[in-house]
């Protein structure tokens, strides 16, 4: 159980910087905390999610939250986050972008500078005791100051006697004039932002229950996407996306966070980056989750396939066995970690040479990668024809193969004794 008291120092109450997303379980935290003598402040991060921010700092205000932080983080969350994953080609358990796990250091991080800006003493979240952000949250916490107090009301005995589940807190809601658009029946919970789009718990919970139609927000569905092909042109520069040209209508974006909404919205249209998984929780249960990522998608295989021709395979083979651990550790929120810096140190150096062009086709819900340039490729087509010498000599392959086959053959031997 988590203990601390609230008291007054004078007339001044204690302050307490919550992480406010405008929903019904920060809402409630928001009103539990300022009845437990708080001085609360809210702080909401834009992080591209489709939000009236105005009207959730006024309900924050109603509620009676002191002040209220609206902060546009859209820029720092595409260049220093979702960029060096997208470098990193980051994947957990094969499939999901980390569209979430991304977004929450960059969250808590504004959230202990404004706590400092502050003076606060408490910083709090609506995460809860079963999933992964309360973790992503309190280590960045502790980690950013190491002084810091951490509310958790998820954790917290009071409240968890107080609130059992979705409907005490809507029942709370209504009766404190708190206006929420949840309901009991909510079929399942969402959490958005320029990365993504996820989906779970509620009717999600059923593995097997295909969800409708009508949930997806960001993407259409593959068989209503056009049908005609979107081809577009991706510039990378050391591994960093820097230009998206449509060849269909010109489009050109350069900025990162323009190139990166615009992939979002061709993405979409095309059906690109619906996943549905069963993945591993950091606490150790497992979890369904359905999720929207259009541009994290296009620009991953784009990536990806630059490396190809760009890369030193020995180096590329190396890095490709630290990017589970990666992407594990954006997962578990060890985002501000010793290792993690190491690890970007060397993911940043293998990506010196990663520049040049990637073309490809967008098509009911299938990304295609037709064709790649780059001034710092090593592939020479030459050398790797089957119509031309090029200046390699297959006969050199005889002793090559025979010293690769001794190891092989001392094992049969042996074996065969």
């Amino acid at each position: 159980m988590l203990k601390y008291s609230v008291y007054y120092t004078g007339f001044m109450k204690q302050k307490v910087i919550l992480a406010y997303s405008g929903g019904l379980d920060t809402s409630v935290i928001l009103s539990w905390l300022i009845n437990k003598g708080f001085d609360a402040v809210a702080f909401i991060a834009d992080l591209g999610q489709k939000e009236d921010f105005k009207a959730a700092k006024q309900k924050a205000l109603k509620i009676g939250a002191s002040k209220v932080y609206v902060e546009d983080l859209k820029e720092e969350f595409v260049t220093d986050f979702i960029f060096p994953a997208i470098r990193a080609n980051a994947v957990y358990e094969g499939r999901y972008l980390l569209g979430t796990s991304l977004a929450r250091p960059l969250i808590a991080k504004e959230q202990i500078k404004i706590a400092e800006q502050e003076k606060a003493e408490f910083v709090s979240h609506g995460a809860t005791g079963k999933g992964n952000d309360q973790v992503r949250f309190e280590l960045t916490y502790q980690t950013l100051n190491p002084k810091i107090k951490i509310i958790a009301p998820w954790k917290d005995a009071e409240f968890l006697s107080q609130f059992k589940g979705r409907s005490d807190m809507i029942e709370y809601a209504n009766k404190n004039g708190i206006l929420v658009k949840a309901t009991k029946d909510a079929p399942y919970s969402t959490d958005a932002n320029l990365m993504h789009i996820s989906y779970e718990a509620g009717i999600l919970e059923d593995p097997r229950l295909t969800p409708s139609e009508e949930m997806f927000q960001m993407t259409k569905s593959p068989k209503t996407a056009p049908d005609k092909e979107t081809i577009i042109e991706i510039e990378f520069k050391q591994g960093n996306p820097i230009k998206v040209k449509n060849k269909n209508d010109g489009t050109v974006k350069t900025k990162p966070l323009e190139l990166f909404r615009y992939l979002n919205k061709v993405g979409g249209e095309n059906g690109i980056g619906r996943v549905d998984m069963v993945e591993n929780r950091f606490v150790g249960l497992k979890s369904r989750g359905i999720y929207e990522t259009p541009a994290g998608t296009i620009l991953h295989i784009a990536h990806r396939d630059l490396e190809g021709p760009t890369m030193d395979r020995e180096v590329m083979h190396l890095r490709d066995m630290l990017i589970p651990k990666f992407a594990e550790l954006i997962y578990y929120g060890f985002w501000y970690s010793p290792e993690m810096e190491f690890l970007r140190a060397a993911f940043d150096k293998s990506q010196e040479h990663v520049s040049g062009i990637v073309y490809l086709s967008l098509y009911k819900g299938n990304c295609m990668v037709i064709g790649r340039e780059s001034k710092e490729s090593l592939y020479n087509q030459d050398l790797s024809s089957m119509d031309a010498a090029g200046g390699y000599d297959q006969k050199d392959a005889l002793g090559f193969i025979r010293l690769n086959a001794l190891r092989l053959k001392a094992s049969s031997i042996r074996n065969r004794k």
